[in-house]
């Protein structure tokens, strides 16, 4: 587990403002994967974890946006993390999967987006992404509350 600290640490100190949303939201989408998983075994305790981690996720995208330059995109974005947040909510409430599958699909399409912003800055010049971590690389990570970006 220490390498995969030391590579979420090396990408997230290395990234720029884009990177860290991307990977944000590789975080929240691998996060409910997981609840998924975890609702599927029966194991109440790990999906509620999980569930929290995607949940602190989508509340650190949510908290990035800085409505004074991003207007009406903004607040869409808000309104939409905001109903991310419940269906996962639900999700974990009533113990179903449709609401936590909807969440998934959601932030993977956002993710999708925001990969695409990624790529076309590194054609730019950027430096290049961080590769994406391997399966459960943020297994026992958190994603750090203080950030100096905006999404």
């Amino acid at each position: 587990m220490i390498w995969k600290e030391a590579y979420i640490e090396s990408c997230v100190l290395s990234a720029n403002p884009v990177e860290l949303v991307c990977l944000v939201f590789g975080h929240a989408i691998e996060s409910v994967q997981n609840a998924r998983r975890y609702l599927a075994t029966g194991d109440i305790a790990a999906r509620s974890q999980a569930i929290g981690r995607a949940i602190t996720a989508v509340s650190e995208l949510e908290g990035s946006l800085d409505h004074s330059v991003g207007g009406s995109v903004s607040r869409n974005l808000a309104e939409l993390y905001s109903y991310v947040r419940q269906r996962l909510t639900e999700g974990n409430v009533r113990q179903t999967d449709a609401p936590l599958a909807e969440a998934q699909s959601l932030l993977a399409t956002l993710a999708e987006a925001w990969s695409g912003v990624r790529t076309s800055e590194s054609a730019c010049g950027g430096a290049p992404p961080c590769p994406a971590p391997q399966a459960g690389a943020w297994m026992d990570s958190e994603v750090g509350s203080a950030h100096a970006w905006s999404a």
